[in-house]
């Protein structure tokens, strides 16, 4: 796993970076002092685990977290106990308090070999770039809709919806809004797992319970725990000749 440090403190980082000699699968491949510079490494240097304080001049960790479109899973370093809450609702996957014991390292290390372990299933994500490079099924959304917040693995979104000025995402139970158009969304997904239905909607294949004959030379297709989407004529072409051998 690598692993970026993200602490204004350099004697926490050099603790940490102490305590994670132990585990020889961990390797370190950046530290940051700040939230403008972890943005610079993280862009660079791709980690798949970012420990990361909550309290650092300028933004905070979890200002951090918003700015980005994509994150690796983050485990929070902190002194300050009062923000576990909010830290899981950004569904981090740990919350280890300073000093940090090995134990509670162990513990945090062990929910990321599952994570990233655990099978995947669909790739894309939202960005805002001249030429935004193309996200893997491994990656995470970072979601703010209003005060509610989540990292949600792009295979777990069903349906990109139209709403308004806005774009409606559908995960589990959860819809929330975000100010992002399909044209800016579509570039970044993959074409193998997410198709546009409609000048509305984009859909994730994978969640594709059944399809049907529609009015016109058009298809209705069923999602899974979720809505039915008509297919527009130009896009039921094209979804024919995608999925058919």
């Amino acid at each position: 796993m690598n692993a970026l440090l993200v602490d204004d403190s350099r004697l926490a980082r050099t603790e940490l970076r102490h305590l994670l000699q132990a585990f020889p699968d961990v390797t370190i491949v950046g530290e940051a002092r700040h939230a403008a510079e972890a943005r610079e490494q993280l862009t660079q240097l791709r980690p798949e685990l970012l420990f990361l304080d909550i309290h650092m001049p300028g933004e905070t960790g979890f200002e951090l977290l918003e700015s980005l479109d994509a994150a690796p899973h983050v485990i929070f370093t902190t002194a300050y106990d009062e923000y576990a809450l909010r830290a899981f609702e950004v569904n981090a996957l740990d919350y280890l308090l300073k000093p940090i014991s090995e134990a509670r390292l162990t513990a945090a290390l062990d929910k990321a070999r599952a994570q990233l372990l655990a099978p995947a299933a669909a790739p894309a994500a939202l960005p805002e770039e001249p030429a935004p490079t193309p996200l893997t099924a491994q990656d995470q959304v970072f979601v703010k809709d209003g005060e509610r917040c989540w990292f949600v693995r792009l295979s777990d979104i069903k349906l990109f919806e139209i709403n308004g000025s806005y774009t409606q995402i559908y995960f589990e139970q959860h819809r929330p809004l975000i100010p992002r158009t399909l044209q800016h969304l579509e570039a970044r997904l993959d074409p193998k797992v997410f198709f546009r239905a409609n000048r509305q909607q984009i859909i994730n294949l994978k969640w594709i319970e059944n399809i049907e004959p529609w009015f016109s030379n058009t298809l209705k297709i069923k999602l899974r725990e979720g809505p039915e989407v008509e297919v527009s004529r130009k896009q039921s072409v094209l979804f024919r000749e995608l999925l058919s051998l």
